[in-house]
């Protein structure tokens, strides 16, 4: 699916970069707004132009004052004189680099505040996303936003706008002062910039295309190597090691060529540059020569016009440098904002409003119950669920009326989906790989929005319910079990950061997996890893399990969440995961479909529709597709519920 553009122009990323046909080389208006971003060092931005013009002029000032002294106490041979000339150009010099150390100090402090401005925005923007943008984006893409495209910009910052107004002003200031030593002379000078010009229009397009081609091309090695970060156990698995290696070589051989080929223009225009800046030289040294031999210029005038000619000229190829590096930086801010602006598909309605929440603002944990509010709920494993308490506040009533929705409208994944789930009942779905389950779940919790039909949850169409609201008052466990980095305890916390120790404790002993936590090296404060990778798969899942309990939750997702637990362990979740479920309403997807026996409703579909409905004996009685599916269970896992 290829969303709509946005206003401006602008897609939502769900097109590759390098399909992009217009680019802006230099835009006035990314500059102002990358500028916006020095808002908090307004007062250091500040005294870095005064400083910047300041150096702007000091540069030229040092060659004035050499050829000064030249022309003055040396041609007049005055010793004395000359010193004063060398103490006033040693006081020069030592004003001038002083005055650089906080130019560059300053000018690396505010390419930081830009640098970290930007990452900020880009993070909280792409947090903002649904979960469809993060199906058509690669994940490499976003790293490439936040690493090498800011860092471009970093540079434009730091580097390419304060040298260039140096050189530019040395270059000014040298132009006043030719103009005041020889009028006739400067003009010859003004006759030749055009030919400078022409020279740099040229190679303006050729550098634009390479730049952005080389930012585009290393885009792509970064999504790749993310990518294959992520899948090594995949690609080991495979013997795919050398396979992937030959893809990733053939990448960076592309970005290479792109690099090089913009080194090579670069290469040509520099001394380009600067070999005109040597013709220019011999063309003024030409016509300065005849002007002195027949007396319209003095020999000292001829000197200092040329020390200052140098000073005019030599920036011509550091400009040309920067220009080159400003339109890397154009292209990096033109990715970056292309991300912070892309809004969402969707986003809450202005009209929305937060979910009731009926639970209280805080439930006690104490070393022998798991209560919630005023009803407790007996911890034991040993215990019956029948004993435990209902949650005093219940579950969501959530309904879905004749909902359609794909990611692409005009390719519905899922059709006129109808059914209820009562507050604190228990829905399972049940179907083949790919048939809507997961999508349906995803619905219920605002994950997306229907293309038709609507969702209710207690009663209110989900469109005028905020969806943070609703993410308060859920519990969710994946099939993909995601630890951030970090001890267990605080992934434990997730949902409730503030819970105490005691607390979280109390709730694994409620799921009856608080021993296999305090068997851990550390306990609670065992570092997980890198998404979790120094637990077992099956310690993960039990984490996320916990966690979903801690939060307290009034709606329950788990979406396949016992496809990763062994058998010994999922026998031991069955009664806890009853004692978490009862009295909340949750939804089931699982292929295992002894964990949604006692379900009050088993949807089974087929391809985006319902085929089947009702609970586990009425649909085994049916005899239908629920049964045959149920058929293979039963010849591993003897079920005395399927007689």
């Amino acid at each position: 699916m290829r969303p709509p553009p946005t206003p401006g122009g602008l897609t939502l990323l769900s097109r590759d970069d390098e399909e992009d046909e217009q680019f802006r080389p230099l835009e006035w208006g990314l500059i102002r707004r990358l500028l916006g971003y020095t808002a908090p060092v307004r007062g250091k931005f500040l005294a870095l132009c005064v400083l910047t013009v300041i150096r702007s002029v000091q540069l030229p000032a040092l060659v004035w004052v050499v050829s000064l002294v030249i022309t003055g106490p040396i041609a007049q041979l005055n010793p004395a004189a000359v010193v004063l000339g060398v103490v006033g150009y040693g006081i020069l010099a030592l004003t001038t680099d002083g005055m650089f150390h906080f130019r560059q100090r300053y000018a690396l402090e505010i390419g930081e505040t830009v640098v970290s401005g930007l990452r900020s925005q880009l993070y909280a923007r792409v947090l903002r996303q649904p979960l469809a943008f993060f199906h058509r984006v690669k994940i490499g893409r976003i790293i490439g936003r936040v690493t090498s495209d800011v860092e471009v910009v970093r540079a434009g910052i730091q580097d390419v706008l304060f040298v260039t107004i140096v050189q530019g002003g040395a270059m000014l200031f040298a132009a006043v002062v030719m103009a005041w030593i020889d009028p006739v002379m400067f003009l010859i000078v003004l006759a030749m910039a055009p030919a400078l010009w022409v020279v740099n229009r040229h190679f303006r397009g050729r550098l634009s295309r390479h730049s952005r081609a080389a930012q585009e091309s290393f885009s792509r090695v970064t999504a790749t190597l993310a990518e294959s970060v992520n899948g090594i156990r995949v690609t080991q698995g495979f013997v795919r090691q050398e396979t992937n290696a030959g893809l990733f070589r053939g990448l960076l051989a592309d970005h290479s060529r792109y690099n090089i080929a913009l080194t090579r223009t670069s290469a040509i225009l520099t001394p380009l540059l600067e070999l005109n800046s040597q013709f220019f030289v011999a063309i003024l040294l030409l016509f300065g020569g005849w002007r002195v031999f027949h007396g319209e210029m003095a020999t000292g005038d001829l000197i200092k016009f040329f020390l200052l000619a140098n000073q005019f000229f030599a920036p011509i190829a550091i400009i040309g440098n920067q220009y080159n590096q400003a339109l890397i930086a154009m292209a990096g801010a033109e990715r970056v904002f292309r991300l912070i602006d892309a809004p969402p598909d969707w986003e809450d309605a202005p009209s929305a409003t937060d979910l009731d929440d009926p639970r209280p603002g805080k439930f006690q944990v104490t070393s022998d119950t798991f209560q919630e509010g005023a009803g407790a709920i007996p911890h034991s494993r040993h215990s019956s669920p029948a004993t435990g308490h209902l949650p005093p506040f219940g579950g969501i009533r959530v309904e879905f009326r004749n909902v359609t929705f794909g990611y692409d409208p005009a390719r519905p994944i899922l059709h006129d989906i109808s059914f209820t789930a009562e507050a604190g009942q228990t829905v399972a779905l049940v179907g083949h790989t790919g048939s809507g389950k997961s999508t349906i779940v995803n619905l219920a919790g605002k994950f997306h929005l229907p293309t038709r039909g609507a969702v209710l949850v207690d009663g209110r169409d989900l469109a005028t319910v905020t969806g943070g609201s609703l993410h308060r008052q859920m519990g969710l466990v994946p099939q993909q079990n995601h630890l951030f980095s970090g001890p267990v305890l605080d992934n434990l916390r997730l949902g409730r950061p503030e819970a105490t120790e005691a607390e979280v404790l109390a709730a694994a002993e409620a799921l009856g997996c608080r021993d296999l936590f305090e068997a851990l090296p550390g306990g609670l404060a065992t570092e997980v890893g890198e998404r979790g990778a120094a637990l077992s798969v099956g310690q993960r899942q039990l984490v996320c399990f916990t966690r979903a309990l801690l939060a307290d939750p009034r709606l329950v997702v788990l979406d396949e969440a016992t496809s990763a637990i062994d058998a010994v362990t999922e026998a031991r979740l069955q009664e806890a995961l009853v004692r978490l479920l009862r009295g909340r309403t949750s939804f089931i997807v699982a292929h295992r479909l002894s964990t949604i026996r006692h379900a009050h409703l088993v949807l089974v579909l087929d391809q985006g529709r319902i085929i089947e409905r009702g609970t586990h004996p009425e649909l085994i009685r049916a005899g239908g597709t629920y049964a045959a599916l149920y058929r293979q269970f039963v010849q591993v896992d003897d079920d005395p519920a399927a007689s």
